[in-house]
């Protein structure tokens, strides 16, 4: 079994106020993404440029935060926030959900590409794989805060986590960060450096986090005030990745078939 590291979920302080580790890694995630986004934006027959993506990083911050709490209040936990409204703006515990900060991201690209002139699958292709870093601190957040964590399990990598229980369970919020994250981020930048056509990257991206995200889910301990939400194994974050594999099955096939090739880097 291994031990679970316990950290402060305060990085620092200043007076009295508190910075949390988990936003840092938000702030982590999207300085990782604006700087891969130039690093691509300055390839040879990109259609980027460095301020485009600077422009792109900041419209995705306020597409991932407030999507991301939304989407956290209306699919796991509506009734309690409407009790307690004032919790609404303490993103700092936690209580983000990813499916909401997708469609928070996508609305962003929306109006990205209408200011720009741009298709939105030109923004899905080019932006998909700066995400994946963004996954990878997140989950890392959600460990350094001892939530989200898996079920129960007698294997050596078990952990004893402060708030779950007197039981070792699974570590899911690392191998959500090596799956979602690490992992997600070498198949995706590989693969759009070979320019495929359009919507194949982002129709990739939603296969394959989907696909990953699906099989933690088995590791994963479901929302305890939700449970499993049909047929005794199926939880709410599988639920939601359905949809997700579905339309990037259908993105990527279209774009196979058209085989529209923008001269972008993605």
């Amino acid at each position: 079994m291994l031990t679970y590291p316990a950290m402060n979920p305060v990085a620092f302080s200043i007076g009295s106020y508190h910075v949390h580790w988990y936003g840092l890694m938000y702030l982590f995630g999207f300085l990782a993404a604006w700087a891969l986004g130039r690093h691509r934006a300055k390839q040879p027959g990109s259609g980027w440029n460095p301020e485009m993506v600077d422009d792109l990083i900041t419209y995705c911050v306020v597409g991932v935060v407030l999507g991301g709490r939304l989407g956290y209040v209306l699919f796991y936990d509506l009734s309690f926030y409407m009790q307690n409204p004032g919790h609404l703006v303490q993103i700092w515990n936690g209580g983000m959900s990813f499916h909401g900060g997708l469609l928070g991201v996508i609305a962003c690209f929306w109006l990205f590409a209408r200011k720009h002139g741009l298709s939105i699958f030109d923004i899905g292709d080019f932006a998909s794989p700066l995400v994946a870093p963004g996954i990878f601190f997140g989950r890392i957040g959600n460990f350094i805060n001892g939530e989200l964590w898996g079920r129960h399990t007698t294997s050596a990598v078990g952990m004893v986590f402060p708030d779950g229980g007197p039981f070792p369970r699974h570590p899911s919020q690392l191998y959500e960060a090596a799956l979602e994250g690490l992992l997600m981020f070498v198949l995706l930048w590989v693969y759009s450096g070979r320019r495929p056509p359009r919507r194949c990257v982002s129709g990739m991206f939603l296969i394959v986090y989907g696909m990953f995200r699906f099989s933690v889910e088995f590791f994963r301990e479901p929302d305890a005030h939700l449970g499993f939400v049909a047929l005794d194994w199926l939880t709410m974050g599988m639920l939601l990745c359905v949809p997700m594999v579905m339309l990037g099955v259908f993105l990527y096939l279209r774009g196979i078939r058209l085989d529209e090739r923008p001269g972008m880097a993605r």
